[in-house]
C-alpha cells in the first residue's frame, strides 16, 4: 500500500490492467492447451474408427465434445450422414465453417491483452506527467523564486517515476504472452487446417464407397 500511496491516483487503471492481464493469461493458459485444441492421436483415432463406413451418432457427439480438432471431424461427419452423396467441396466448406468458429474461440480475449500491452505504457507516462506538474506546483510563488515544497515536490517525483516503472512492468509481460499465445493459435490453426484436409479426403472416400 506504501507504494500506491507513492505512486497517487493514477497508478490505479494500471492496477486494473495489471489484474486483467492475469485473469486474461491465466484462462488462455488453461484454453489453449492441446488436450483441449487437438489430442495428438485423435485424428488418427478418427480415421480408424471410420475406415469401414460412419461411425454411430453417438459417437459423433462424443467426437466432437472431446476438442475443438474433434467439432471439425464430427462437422464433416454429420455432412456426409445428412446427405451421403454431397460433393466434397460441400464437406470441406462445412468442416471450413466449423473451422472458423473454432478460430474464433482460439483467439478470443487475445486482442484484449493487446491492448493491454499497448495501454500500458502510456497510462504510465499519464502518471509521469500528472507527477511532473506536481513538481512544477511545488513551487511556492510566495516563497520566493526557486522556493518549493519538499514533500510536494518528493510526492511528484515518485508520482512520475512509480508511473513510469509499473507501466512498463505490466506492459512487457502483457506483450510477451500475447506473442507466445499469437503463436501457439496459429500453430493450432496449422495442425486444424492439415487434419481437415486429410480427413476430407477420407471422407471423400467415403462418400465414394456409399
Amino acid at each position: 500500500m506504501l507504494i500506491v500511496q507513492a505512486a497517487g491516483w493514477p497508478i490505479w487503471p494500471l492496477i486494473f490492467c495489471s489484474l486483467l492481464a492475469l485473469a486474461v493469461v491465466i484462462e488462455r493458459l488453461f484454453s489453449l492447451r492441446s488436450n483441449i485444441i487437438a489430442p495428438a492421436k485423435l485424428l488418427s483415432d478418427t480415421l480408424r474408427v471410420s475406415r469401414s463406413g460412419i461411425p454411430r451418432q453417438e459417437l459423433v457427439d462424443q467426437l466432437a465434445s472431446t476438442s475443438a480438432l474433434g467439432e471439425v471431424l464430427a462437422s464433416g461427419l454429420r455432412a456426409l450422414t445428412a446427405n451421403p452423396r454431397c460433393k466434397e467441396e460441400d464437406l470441406r466448406a462445412t468442416m471450413e465453417g466449423c473451422g472458423r468458429e473454432v478460430a474464433h474461440r482460439m483467439e478470443r480475449y487475445l486482442s484484449a491483452l493487446a491492448t493491454i500491452a499497448s495501454a500500458a505504457p502510456l497510462l504510465g507516462l499519464l502518471g509521469t506527467v500528472i507527477g511532473m506538474i506536481e513538481i512544477f506546483g511545488s513551487q511556492s510563488p510566495t516563497a520566493g523564486v526557486g522556493a518549493a515544497n519538499p514533500a510536494q515536490l518528493a510526492h511528484g517525483i515518485s508520482v512520475a517515476l512509480y508511473n513510469t516503472a509499473f507501466g512498463l512492468m505490466v506492459a512487457i509481460p502483457s506483450l510477451i504472452f500475447w506473442r507466445y499465445f499469437r503463436a501457439r493459435v496459429d500453430s493450432y490453426l496449422l495442425t486444424l487446417e492439415l487434419s481437415a484436409d486429410q480427413f476430407a479426403r477420407h471422407l471423400n472416400g467415403l462418400r465414394q464407397l456409399a
